[in-house]
């Protein structure tokens, strides 16, 4: 589609801020309204109708995906367009990243071009280790990472001195956080600023061409409401006089405040540069059924439209416990595969991360194919996470921390303390001694073929444009570091060469010798991660995707189940009235997912700490006329729930403890009635033979465990349930 067709396409308020040419401007986005769509033909209008050169564009994403759709959209309307003329379009951290290698003077700040990039876990081991050397006191360690985050500590202890030794170690190391690509960045086009006003003081110029800055003269921003405080400055910082501004954003999914951003930040922005503020009420995603509910939990005024029919009524279920919840969607996933739904279309939800084990456990034994979105990254996998340090020092011997960590691996490295790992280091560093003169010297006590392929890495491979997964697997002598006789082994080698394949890729796709290469993918792995877990989320993959509320934002799916909706887990228990608003948004954003049918769930026996049985308040605030099916699906036997229930503890490693603390039975068919037969224990009895009783809500079930108050009943269609005796209601069977 090209620009002109893209343009026709769009409603009158998504024209509207297309056109717009205030110079600040606010794109308030409900939900499922088109702002990528905005985004995008915002920067076309602005390039072909106003001609302005990509280069004086920043558009500035919180994610690759969004930063590399944007491209894309680029590349396919002009394939001719050169990376670097869109040096300025990605996450705010990448586009700091370029500037700081390409365009400003970090040597002005005591670092080099060739810096890395460090992520928060590497800062913290480093604090932990100049906290051992130096001999610093510093208390509540347990929160180290926090109190190096704040500007002042009411504590006395030696918290500054290591901040000031943290800034130079990152310095003698070419090293930069998160945090400081930000940070270093505003520092140094303020800088530039300065410098750029003298020159023209004194000698009345009019350009500066010194300063290594382009002319920017758009700032655009997606997702502008996920801002936090630096975020905000380093937009303020590249805001000139004559610089334009332009966000997209829904104040109704601030899910990320524990990240610093906040709900205020619209109205923050919005007096700031005196922006003009507009509108994208109509949504194209959902049902209108799915936007009545979605409207009970809107807190930002204005408008949620819908631009779609009417649909399916919301279905609210009630589950025993998540077991049964499994069982039951494993049934209604196949009916719905069955009439033609892909897999790929459904999508589970839920609010702790832990809530997905049960799934994954019953849709394996159903054949149900999924998927489990997860945050995990290279970092999770020990064996890559020692490859990165060797990979790391390799290209920057600068960095001997991460070569401290490599040689120190009890694994993967040569076992050494730290103490030792640093002396080889420090020895073959001045000297380049070989392995057998490290051997005979009296200040190591072993010496190191990995440490001297590290150092000798970039003088070997910097004149070089290619290399092969093998050459390197070679070159560090890996077979020997991964040890073929361990069981991890054929594991631990696929790993390494996938690593390799996607580093090698890269550095060739960047056109860029094999250090440089290698050192950019290190950056983009340190600031990005790798979901290269096993179970990657790939939506063009035809399998049931199932994640946290958290990790649906962005997503969308015909059928969305969110599960759990009980008070402790949706909403979490909060501390505050602010906390308790983002729960609320959260929720709203994963009801907002589905575009045909939503189904809300509630379990009488959720099984998770601080979680309430019965209903969320939330359930409650949805109106009647949306909703039908609110009684539980009563179509799973009592028989298989309980017989896939043991299966699945069993293979978890509980089923054993569960048994001897009576809190399942040991195997026999629940519709068998054989009796009654108690033994004591202490003030308890445990019923070992069954008791037939019948409930008026719960049904029928048998006795397992009593004491002189209480009654414990496996219902057939619920579980188990505890009563009181005084007021169980309970009716024995014969």
């Amino acid at each position: 589609m090209n620009y002109t067709q893209q343009l026709q396409r769009l409603n009158e308020y998504q024209k509207a801020a297309v056109f717009d040419e205030s110079s600040a401007c606010l794109v308030n986005a409900n939900v499922g309204s088109g702002k990528t769509t905005v985004l995008i033909t915002k920067v076309m209008y602005l390039h072909y109708e106003k001609q302005i050169p990509y280069e004086q564009m920043v558009v500035l994403t919180f994610t690759n995906k969004a930063a590399d759709e944007i491209k894309e959209r680029l590349y396919a309307l002009e394939p001719e367009i050169k990376e670097e003329q869109l040096w300025g379009f990605g996450t705010f951290h990448s586009v700091c990243l370029t500037m700081l290698k390409k365009m400003l003077p970090v040597e002005n700040l005591g670092y080099t071009k060739e810096f890395m990039v460090m992520d928060p876990d590497e800062e913290l081991e480093m604090a932990e280790q100049l906290i051992l050397t130096y001999q610093l006191k510093i208390k509540y360690k347990n929160r180290l990472k926090k109190r190096l985050e704040q500007k002042n500590s009411k504590y006395q202890d030696d918290i500054e001195k290591l901040k000031a030794l943290l800034k130079e170690e990152k310095r003698r190391q070419d090293k930069m956080t998160f945090d400081e690509l930000l940070d270093n960045t505003c520092k140094l086009v303020k800088m530039s600023a300065e410098i750029e006003e003298v020159s023209k003081k004194n000698a009345n110029l009019q350009d500066n061409e010194n300063t290594g800055m382009q002319d920017i003269s758009w700032i655009i921003v997606d997702e502008v409401q996920d801002s936090d405080e630096k975020q905000l400055e380093l937009i303020d910082c590249l805001k000139k006089t004559q610089t334009c501004f332009f966000a997209v954003g829904d104040p109704n999914q601030v899910i990320y405040s524990w990240r610093g951003s906040a709900f205020h930040i619209f109205y923050q922005l919005k007096t700031k540069y005196q922006a003009t503020e507009l509108t994208l009420p109509v949504n194209y995603r959902s049902s209108s059924e799915i936007l009545a509910v979605a409207r009970c939990f809107m807190q930002q005024g204005g408008t949620l439209q819908g631009g779609r029919e009417s649909g399916d009524k919301i279905q609210i279920r009630n589950m025993y416990d998540p077991f049964q919840e499994a069982d039951y969607l494993a049934g209604r996933i196949r009916e719905l595969h069955a009439s033609g739904l892909p897999y790929r279309e459904i999508a589970i939800f839920y609010r702790l991360q832990n809530q997905s084990e049960i799934f994954e456990h019953v849709f394996e034994k159903e054949g149900i194919p999924f998927e489990v979105s997860l945050k995990k990254t290279v970092k999770d996998i020990p064996v890559l996470d020692w490859l990165i340090k060797v990979l790391r020092f390799s290209v920057n011997p600068k960095d001997k921390s991460s070569g401290i960590a490599a040689l120190a691996d009890k694994k993967y490295g040569d076992g050494m303390s730290v103490k030792e790992a640093e002396k080889t280091i420090n020895i073959l560093s001045e000297t380049r001694k070989t392995q057998t003169e490290i051997l005979k010297s009296e200040n190591a006590k072993s010496g190191s073929d990995i440490c001297e392929k590290m150092l000798e890495f970039s003088k070997v491979y910097a004149s070089k444009q290619v290399a092969l997964p093998e050459d390197l697997w070679s070159y560090f002598s890996l077979e020997n570091h991964l040890h073929p006789t361990t069981a991890s082994y054929v594991e631990d080698r696929t790993y390494v060469m996938d690593f390799f394949t996607r580093m090698i890729t890269y550095q060739k796709e960047q056109q860029k010798n094999v250090v440089e290469g290698f050192s950019e993918f290190l950056n983009m792995a340190s600031l990005y991660g790798m979901n290269i877990l096993k179970k990657e989320i790939h939506n063009e993959n035809d399998t049931v995707k199932l994640m946290t509320l958290h990790a649906s934002k962005g997503l969308e799916f015909s059928h969305v189940f969110i599960t759990g909706v009980n008070y402790g887990l949706i909403p979490l228990q909060t501390k505050s009235f602010e906390e308790e608003e983002e729960e609320q948004r959260l929720f709203f954003v994963g009801i907002t997912r589905a575009k045909e049918h939503l189904e809300l769930s509630y379990y009488t026996s959720p099984g998770q700490y601080r979680a309430a049985p019965g209903p969320s308040r939330y359930l409650r605030m949805i109106p009647g006329n949306l909703v039908e099916g609110q009684e539980k699906d009563r179509e799973s036997s009592a028989t298989h729930l309980q017989d896939l229930k043991r299966q699945i503890l069993a293979e978890r490693g509980e089923h054993r403890e569960l048994q001897e603390a009576g809190k399942i039975s040991g195997g026999k068919n629940p519709s068998e009635n054989t009796g009654t037969k108690n033994i004591s224990v202490g003030n308890e009895t445990v019923t070992t033979e069954k008791r037939r009783v019948r409930h008026p809500k719960y049904g029928t079930g048998s006795v397992v465990r009593e004491d002189d108050m209480m009654l414990t009943v496996d219902f057939d269609d619920y579980g188990e349930k505890e009563l009181m005796k005084m007021f169980s209601g309970l009716e024995e069977l014969p």
